[in-house]
């Protein structure tokens, strides 16, 4: 993605603000990533579909949620060199609900 050669340089702090949230996502990333990697090893939860299931889950979700960190920083930089409005915060919301249903499975597989 040539988001540098388009459009005007803008303000340097804004740039390297926006690089420093890309890989704070990119740190949640590889923390859902660790999770998955101890559940899996930890073989918790006990039942094999539910571990099975979050540990797939963690790991693509992590995936998944690292490219659109990426994608993420990409418009927002593209959006700060053409002087536009900056894109909603959608990630932020599909972040929530995916980790609050991972959530609702551990909290299950405690009680069982």
């Amino acid at each position: 993605m040539g988001v540098y050669d388009d459009g005007d340089e803008p303000d340097p702090r804004f740039t390297l603000a926006n690089e420093r949230t890309f890989l704070a996502w990119v740190r949640t990333t590889l923390a859902m990533l660790a999770g998955a990697v101890a559940l899996h090893s930890l073989e918790f939860p006990t039942t094999d579909w539910l571990r099975s299931t979050l540990v797939v889950g963690l790991a693509l979700f992590g995936g998944l949620m690292s490219a659109l960190a990426f994608w993420r920083w990409a418009r927002i930089e593209r959006a700060m060199r053409h002087r536009e409005p900056l894109p909603h915060f959608g990630l932020g919301l599909v972040v929530t609900v995916v980790l609050v249903a991972i959530s609702v499975l551990l909290a299950v597989a405690l009680v069982a």
